[in-house]
């Protein structure tokens, strides 16, 4: 087991208190026109999280969002055995609803975090290249085309039967690809264990050509879904609170 206690990031000067029963602090802020803005960030020190997945980039994500957590990858599961291409984002839900429950059976009491990326173009489903040939065959699948990168997440507490999920689409346009380009990315290192066989946060950001929606989904965790799972589990607390002084 890791844990990570992350560093938190203060946006706010002026710290005026806390809801100790809730987990929720409050940081006050002058606004346009003399308002003040109550802004309330997800921190509940008596709370166990559990990101359950290996991946080193979704726990940074999870860390720049100011949680501390424990990394408790689960029992691996034959993610392709998982996923539907007729509804990818409904199997990559039920996936990563199947990875938090196997954990939460350990760990009842914890909030389990889990995530699963597939990127998808035409009817194709790509998930981790085996080994490189099945890479290059992925990298030129994408050359010149829009594809959807999908990531499905979910967060569930046995302890109070909380089980809530979500999926996230981002549309991203890849340039052409000249074969040295690919063969270049592959000789890398970067392709073999991400989904598409690319990493939009290293080498391969010199292949995109825009993307519509969440860039963090394409990375590996969706950044408002995971917010918006973790407000539903603090009872569904509204993040900002606007009132006139």
């Amino acid at each position: 087991m890791f844990y990570f206690q992350c560093a938190k990031v203060i946006f706010i000067s002026a710290f005026t208190g806390r809801a100790a029963d809730s987990g929720i602090r409050n940081f006050r802020l002058q606004g346009e026109g003399g308002r003040t803005i109550f802004m309330r960030t997800w921190q509940h020190p008596t709370q166990t999280v559990i990101l359950a997945s290996g991946s080193p980039r979704r726990k940074e994500l999870l860390c720049a969002m100011g949680l501390s957590f424990n990394v408790i990858p689960g029992e691996r599961f034959d993610e392709n055995a998982f996923i539907d291409a007729a509804d990818p984002g409904g199997s990559l839900e039920r996936l990563a609803i199947a990875k938090t429950k196997r954990v939460a059976a350990r760990y009842p009491a914890a909030a389990v975090l889990a995530a699963d990326t597939i990127v998808v173009c035409g009817n194709r489903v790509l998930g981790k290249p085996a080994d490189r040939s099945e890479a290059r065959g992925m990298l030129e699948t994408l050359s010149g085309r829009l594809h959807r990168v999908m990531t499905g997440i979910a967060l569930t507490c046995r302890e109070i039967d909380f089980c809530q999920s979500a999926v996230a689409v981002t549309n991203v346009y890849f340039r052409s690809l000249a074969r040295e380009e690919i063969e270049w990315y592959l000789d890398s290192g970067e392709p073999f264990d991400k989904a598409g066989a690319y990493g939009i946060q290293g080498k391969a950001m010199i292949f995109v050509d825009k993307i519509e929606g969440c860039f963090y989904n394409v990375v590996g965790l969706p950044v408002k879904e995971t917010i918006d799972l973790f407000k539903a589990f603090t009872a569904r607390k509204e993040p900002w609170h606007v009132a006139n002084e």
